[in-house]
């Protein structure tokens, strides 16, 4: 049976959803505070991380002979060809099976210690502190914070362990006996999948969405934004600009002029995985050209 169909599309953004929000890690001592029907869900990349999750931890791996430079411009160049022929349902079925490739074959135990060890190198220091300032503002006033991302949910857990929120959503790879299989749970937390991740968590843990915050800075999360009571555009990308100001949203811009331009024109048109493909793939070519020149 193949999955070109809206019907079929929309059980993988489903099965996502609620495998990403089964994985959740719930702080249970959490359940106790003053606001237990509110939350705040948070976006990752370019909205509480610098740029790319997927580029960074490319950037890493790549760092630690992870795989090739041929490996990585291939899947990139498939990556792209995918954006600029549209979505048929032979290239979204070829997109998501290239999306977590990378890992196939590894031990989950193994690559949760490289995704720390890159956090620490690279990521660490590329957290918007005004972003980072709102989601402690929730957790001050009682609420819990969760991340919401497409990138793997090992990157997201680790950075929400790492700034204190409750938990993170993820992109669920599926694993045997401990090993990665190289496929997906559902399909890439996306656009939709956000959407019913985030409704999977808040039926689990009794939560009034129109009482709930969500912050993004792409019109892909629309779903996700649209879902919740107080939606809040964070760097946000020109078309999620127009529609924030439009509905009456919050804005907050922490970027300059220049870092706005140029994260604008890397986020135009491109999913999260299309991204950091295509930028690994941009950087790793740039770093072999500085080593031979």
């Amino acid at each position: 049976m193949g999955w070109g169909s809206s019907r079929d599309l929309r059980a993988r953004s489903v099965l996502a959803g609620e495998a990403s929000a089964a994985a959740a890690e719930v702080e249970t001592a959490l359940r106790t505070r003053p606001v237990p029907d509110a939350a705040a869900f948070f976006d990752v990349d370019n909205t509480m991380l610098q740029g790319a999750s997927m580029f960074h931890l490319a950037r890493g791996l790549y760092r630690r002979k992870f795989f090739t430079t041929g490996e990585i411009a291939q899947k990139a160049f498939a990556q792209l060809r995918f954006r600029l022929q549209g979505e048929t349902p032979d290239s979204v079925a070829n997109a998501r099976a290239a999306a977590l490739t990378f890992i196939a074959g590894h031990r989950v135990s193994e690559v949760q210690i490289l995704v720390e060890e890159i956090f620490d190198e690279i990521m660490a220091d590329r957290i918007w502190p005004g972003t980072r300032a709102l989601a402690q503002q929730h957790l001050d006033t009682g609420e819990r914070v969760w991340l919401v991302t497409a990138a793997p949910v090992e990157v997201a857990r680790l950075l929400a362990r790492r700034l204190g929120l409750t938990g993170a959503l993820g992109t669920v790879a599926a694993e045997r006996d401990g090993i990665y299989t190289g496929e997906l749970v559902g399909d890439i937390l996306h656009g939709p999948a956000k959407a019913e991740a985030v409704r999977a968590l808040a039926a689990h843990e009794g939560l009034n969405l129109a009482s709930c915050a969500a912050y993004s800075d792409s019109v892909n999360d629309l779903p996700m934004l649209e879902l919740v009571g107080n939606p809040c555009a964070i760097n946000p990308d020109s078309r999620l600009r127009r529609h924030a100001e439009v509905a009456g949203w919050r804005i907050r811009d922490y970027r300059t002029g220049r870092k706005a331009a140029r994260l604008g024109l890397l986020t135009a048109g491109a999913s999260g995985v299309t991204l950091g493909a295509v930028s690994a793939a941009v950087a790793i070519r740039g770093c072999v050209r500085r080593r031979v020149s």
